[in-house]
């Protein structure tokens, strides 16, 4: 069985997110979309919150599994016994960063492959970040996200949760 983990934030999950799962799940036996802790942001969703979304989002494809971890990505790919990593480049800027971190994944761990994929045109310049950033402004962004998930945004806009 081939499984891949596709790690991120998903703090939120996106269309674009959304796509490259999509996509996934027709090259894949498996598809572990693997929410990680990004100490470098703040996030809108707690774990839990950006587990369960995804999972609700997710829940058609029966080959998805939603899981979570903190730490080194090569230690995830080790725990669920992932035959590959998949990460998303929307822009040249976002494959510079890509592929320093393939590099690293490799140098700590020979066995972790990294797969690239972009995705559909009208996903290529959204971003999580981008997508609150709309929200807190009280800009349009139901059309960047799921139903659910924009659902879920406007409870935290309504809450006065994002700011």
């Amino acid at each position: 069985m081939r499984t891949v983990l596709y790690p991120g934030s998903f703090d939120p999950l996106t269309n674009g997110h959304l796509d490259l799962i999509d996509r996934a799940v027709k090259l894949f036996d498996k598809v572990l979309v693997a929410v990680a802790v990004n100490s470098d942001k703040s996030p809108l969703f707690s774990m839990d919150e950006r587990v369960q979304l995804i999972k609700e989002v997710c829940a058609h494809y029966h080959k998805v599994e939603v899981v979570s971890f903190t730490g080194l990505l090569v230690e995830a790919v080790v725990m669920y016994q992932a035959d590959a990593v998949l990460r998303g480049l929307r822009a040249f800027s976002d494959f510079e960063y890509e592929l320093q971190m393939a590099f690293m994944n490799r140098s700590l761990n020979k066995n972790c492959e990294t797969i690239f994929m972009m995705p559909n045109e009208r996903n290529s310049y959204v971003s999580s970040r981008m997508v609150k950033e709309v929200a807190r402004l009280g800009g349009n962004f139901a059309q960047y996200v799921p139903e659910r998930v924009k659902d879920a945004i406007q409870k935290k806009l309504t809450a006065g949760e994002v700011s």
